[in-house]
C-alpha cells in the first residue's frame, strides 16, 4: 500500500503544482493561450466544470459537489478493494496513479469550482479543442492498468478448494433381448 500512497502523492503535487505556475504564475487563466511547440504541445485554459470532455458540465454548484463525491468514493472504492486485491506493483502504481489524479481533480472542484484544464495536444492540419491536464492523464493511466491487472489467484498458502468432481460412470452394457436374439438366427 505504501507504493500507491507515494505514487498518488507524486501525481497530486505534480499536478497542483503545475497548475499553481500556469495560473498563478503564467496567468493562462487571464492569456489564455501559449504556443509552446506549435501544434503538437501548447497551452489552453479551459475550465472543465464535468467530466473528460465536458460531460455532465453544468454552471450549477450542486453538479460541483455530486463530481467531488463521485470522486472521493471511486478513491475510496480503489483503497477498499487493494486491501483484499494480491497487490502487485503494477496494481499498486494503478491504483496511486488513479487516486492522485482524481484528488487533484478534487482540490481544483473544491477551489476554483471547476477542473483547470490546460495541456492542448494538436495535429499541424487539425486543431484540438479540448484541454486536458496531468490528473487526467494519470487517471486515464490508472485505469488501464487497473483494467490490465491479471485476475486475482488465490494468495500464497490459501489453496481454493476444487470443484467437486462427479464420479465417471461406466456406459451401459447393451442387453440384447429375446426379440433381438431371435431376429439374427431368421
Amino acid at each position: 500500500m505504501r507504493l500507491m500512497v507515494m505514487v498518488a502523492a507524486a501525481i497530486l503535487l505534480l499536478d497542483q503544482a503545475l497548475k499553481y505556475v500556469v495560473i498563478h504564475v503564467l496567468n493562462l487563466d487571464r492569456v489564455r493561450a501559449i504556443d509552446l511547440i506549435d501544434p503538437w504541445l501548447n497551452l489552453r485554459m479551459a475550465w472543465n466544470q464535468g467530466i473528460n470532455f465536458g460531460l455532465m458540465s453544468s454552471d450549477t454548484d450542486l453538479m460541483r459537489w455530486v463530481l467531488i463525491g463521485i470522486a472521493l468514493v471511486i478513491c475510496l472504492w480503489v483503497v477498499l478493494w487493494l486491501r483484499n486485491a494480491r497487490r502487485t506493483r503494477l496494481l499498486l502504481v494503478s491504483a496511486g496513479l488513479l487516486v492522485g489524479g482524481a484528488l487533484g481533480n478534487v482540490i481544483d472542484r473544491a477551489i476554483y469550482g471547476a477542473v483547470a484544464d490546460f495541456l492542448n495536444m494538436s495535429l499541424p492540419n487539425w486543431r484540438n479543442p479540448y484541454s486536458f491536464n496531468v490528473a487526467d492523464i494519470a487517471i486515464f493511466a490508472g485505469a488501464i492498468g487497473l483494467f490490465l491487472h491479471p485476475p486475482e489467484k488465490p494468495a500464497k498458502g490459501k489453496k481454493r478448494k476444487p470443484a467437486p468432481r462427479k464420479p465417471r460412470e461406466k456406459p451401459p452394457v447393451p442387453v440384447a433381448d429375446d426379440k433381438t436374439r431371435d431376429a439374427g438366427q431368421k
